[in-house]
């Protein structure tokens, strides 16, 4: 499975999401659980499938950029709001910042850390290791990069993160910890 990953993390974009397209149709097609979970998400947000339809390719898409996000140094070119961000630090208090999953936090806390770690110190953020063991490394190590410190999802990870707020430092938190 890590060369499997490794494979994606190089191939070239629209490739990876032909691939994630693919991917998520397939895994749509084959589960009555994700497609009835689909199904009733949608509903619950107030959409038919038509208009949802297209949700299915792009969590294969997702999943598929997750290599890629992981395992290349990807390139933040702007932070939009980083005005916003300096006030808050002016204010000498620590800061949350609030993203959601995947995706938007895999590339919002390197190009948080990359642009304000250097004066202000690591970002920290909790992460749930996962149950597979060449995945739990690759994970950590993807998320543990310059400037940012995962913490497990436990009380010491908590602990860790309120030690930083404290300290005047920033904290990653997403919606569904």
């Amino acid at each position: 499975m890590s060369t499997l990953f490794r494979f994606l993390s190089v191939v070239p974009l629209p490739l990876v999401h032909a691939l994630g397209a693919c991917l998520g149709w397939l895994a749509w097609a084959c589960s009555p659980t994700y497609r009835r979970r689909f199904a009733a998400n949608s509903r619950q947000a107030g959409y038919r499938f038509a208009q949802v339809r297209a949700a299915v390719g792009h969590a294969g898409r997702m999943v598929t950029e997750l290599p890629r996000l992981w395992l290349r140094d990807t390139a933040v070119n702007a932070v939009h709001g980083a005005e916003v961000v300096e006030q808050a630090w002016a204010r000498g208090k620590g800061i949350l910042f609030l993203t959601p999953h995947l995706g938007c936090f895999e590339l919002s806390v390197q190009g948080a850390a990359r642009q304000w770690s250097a004066q202000h110190g690591p970002i920290t953020i909790l992460y749930r290791p996962a149950k597979q063991a060449w995945l739990a490394e690759m994970m950590l190590t993807a998320r543990n990069r310059s400037g940012v410190q995962a913490v497990p999802t436990t009380l010491a990870g908590v602990r860790q993160m309120i030690k930083a707020l404290r300290k005047g430092a920033a904290v990653g938190l997403l919606p569904d910890q």
